[in-house]
């Protein structure tokens, strides 16, 4: 039987909220010290659930990893999480924990009974104890980097995405792991890195598994490999997670100035549409489902007033009434639409409605009876 106890040590900073424990493993059949950061939100929202971001070698990855997500959710272009990491650097177990067959190249004996300890015991029991988004990622650095790859090797893979820092391959991995991937149902990112100062027997094998996943034709793969210049064994971590984490939540980030130039602004038609889509798109890679941004509508405001195309209007404001129905957003999105094509009558409804409502988003109740008057004044001239 397992027993959890509390160790104290527990920190809270700004953005999370931090303890270990000792976790009695019936699988290892010994106690393992697990760390756990729960975000600044997460005693705040009871409902909302987060990604759950799982580390190996946690003593020395676990620092970097929250340091990154916490300045990416500072800005919010990257999610909180909730980031749980095995501690396995004592009397190294990091080299037991990922122990393999070389003729099999598949885990035995103490590595064997570690994968069944994180699949069968330590996942199960993060995601009973708290709020778990159905996303999970895993993160190691050589020995560990090339052990989880054997949680890719499942028919349906326990993790949605794979960061292997500068990993040490087991047996044939260079292939099987291209041929798992060439297989997959359902979205993953997989993330692999180097450096041109990394350690010269892991290069080759790296390089080779590079080229192999290039050429795996598959729509439910996201892969970016990196190989940074002058990067050593060790400094090529601190490049790397950033990067690893905006490959995964790309379609997380607000829209950007770049975005809205190249992608948006030029669009024919449906820039509502546009919106919806990468919401979508969001929830279909990750499983998260966010509210719209206000900064994001006004993108598309933006674009829908550059174009003149004044009937997206109507569908953006149902978006809006979607997402925050008390708001005025959507009557002020419909009053705009009257207004650009010429019915002030209308618009003068919408704009006085929209006046009754909450503000939101830099819109106010002021704001709203001027947009009246200006309306009210045009069908007096009438």
């Amino acid at each position: 039987m397992k027993q959890i106890t509390l160790l104290f040590f527990f920190c809270i900073s700004v953005f999370s909220q931090k303890n270990t424990e000792t976790f009695d493993s019936y699988k290892l059949g010994e106690k393992r010290e697990i760390s756990i950061a729960l975000p600044a939100s997460y005693n705040q929202n009871q409902t909302k659930k987060y990604p759950l971001l799982f580390l190996l070698d946690g003593e020395y990855l676990f620092d970097p990893f929250n340091g990154a997500l916490t300045y990416g959710a500072y800005w919010d272009d990257l999610p909180e999480m909730i980031i749980v990491s095995v501690n396995q650097n004592k009397n190294g177990e990091r080299y037991s924990d990922s122990s393999f067959d070389t003729a099999t190249g598949l885990p035995v004996k103490k590595g064997a009974m570690f994968f069944e300890f994180v699949a069968g015991e330590l996942i199960p029991y993060i995601e009973k104890k708290y709020r778990v988004a159905p996303f999970r990622i895993i993160a190691g650095h050589d020995t560990t980097a090339g052990f989880l790859n054997f949680f890719l090797y499942k028919d349906v893979p326990l993790f949605n995405a794979f960061i292997s820092l500068s990993p040490e391959l087991a047996t044939q991995m260079e292939t099987r792991i291209p041929e798992k991937l060439a297989n997959l149902k359902q979205p993953v990112f997989y993330y692999l890195s180097s450096g041109d100062s990394d350690i010269p027997q892991l290069l080759e094998p790296i390089k080779n598994l590079d080229g192999n996943i290039k050429a795996v034709e598959n729509p439910y793969l996201n892969f970016k490999y990196d190989s940074f210049k002058d990067a050593t064994h060790y400094s090529l971590v601190l490049f790397s997670i950033p990067s690893a984490l905006y490959q995964i939540f790309g379609t997380y980030k607000p829209i950007s100035s770049t975005e809205y130039s190249d992608k948006i602004v030029v669009l024919q038609s449906g820039y509502a549409d546009y919106l919806i889509n990468r919401y979508d798109d969001l929830f279909k890679k990750t499983g998260l489902r966010i509210p719209v941004r206000i900064n994001d509508f006004k993108a598309i405001e933006a674009a829908i007033l550059k174009n003149n195309a004044f009937n997206d209007f109507d569908k953006l404001a149902e978006i809006a009434n979607k997402y925050y129905p008390k708001s005025m957003l959507g009557d002020y999105y419909l009053g705009l639409m009257y207004e650009k094509n010429g019915d002030a009558k209308r618009a003068m409804k919408k704009f006085q409605s929209a006046s009754q409502a909450e503000e939101i988003g830099g819109l106010t109740k002021d704001m709203m009876y001027e947009k009246y008057d200006e309306m009210k004044s045009l069908t007096q001239k009438k």
